[in-house]
């Protein structure tokens, strides 16, 4: 992360234009839109994605997350939603990285990767040279009922920290963040940015007084880094 800008902040499991409103209000630079999953929460409908797509601000990234693993599938998706920016949140083969930047120009690509362990640092340097953003986040694809992602668990920072230094695309951070520890998180780990969903809603519904604490932990947290540079 550079030390001179707070990281940027995407409020995932969006629900609703009232959701949009309320996260891009305080300051969101990306939104989160969960097409079906295996498991976890916040999925919608496409149709509704495609609903809330067009409301959402010029210069605010719309994530469509997908567990698609196939370009065609993938492609569809977002031709049908419109969106600017594919979260893949299972593995994909290098194949289909290339099929994506081929059919979908000016779409941005995003590798989820689940921290397991230090085999985590390998993986998302192998994927790193495909996509233009990797994101950090605490599930578990090799489950018989796969978790990728909305667990509401922290992972080992110190490998977040390790991935973030090597490599060369931006990282988000996702897992467990809330207001009560996204301090630690900027600090450990300094990321490009960071992800939630649970940790600002309310029986799954978007909290204004958790937003509001959330972001404002985040600037708090910053000004030492800029004090710093």
């Amino acid at each position: 992360m550079n030390s001179s800008t707070n990281p940027r902040v995407k409020i995932c499991c969006i629900a609703s234009i009232e959701e949009v409103q309320l996260a891009v209000g305080y300051g969101a630079s990306a939104l989160g839109l969960v097409s079906a999953m295996p498991s976890g929460p916040g999925p919608i409908s496409e149709e509704r994605i495609a609903e809330i797509v067009p409301t959402i601000p010029a210069g605010i990234a719309s994530f469509l997350l997908t567990s698609k693993q196939d370009a065609p599938s993938i492609i569809v998706q977002q031709r049908r939603t419109r969106v600017n920016t594919l979260q893949l949140v299972d593995a994909v083969s290098v194949d289909t990285y290339k099929q994506l930047r081929e059919e979908l120009p000016g779409i941005n690509l995003v590798q989820v990767i689940h921290v397991l362990g230090e085999e985590s640092i390998a993986e998302a340097l192998s994927v790193s040279p495909y996509v233009d953003m990797i994101l950090l986040d605490s599930g578990n694809p090799n489950l018989a009922v796969k978790v990728l992602g909305g667990t509401g668990r922290t992972h080992d920072w110190s490998i977040s920290r390790q991935i973030r230094e090597a490599v060369q695309v931006p990282m988000f951070l996702a897992g467990g963040l809330n207001s009560a520890n996204v301090a630690d998180a900027i600090r450990q780990v300094q990321p490009y940015g960071l992800d939630l969903c649970s940790g600002v809603r309310i029986d799954g519904t978007l909290d204004e007084k958790k937003l509001a604490a959330f972001f404002a932990a985040v600037r708090s947290a910053a000004q030492p880094l800029k004090k710093e540079s």
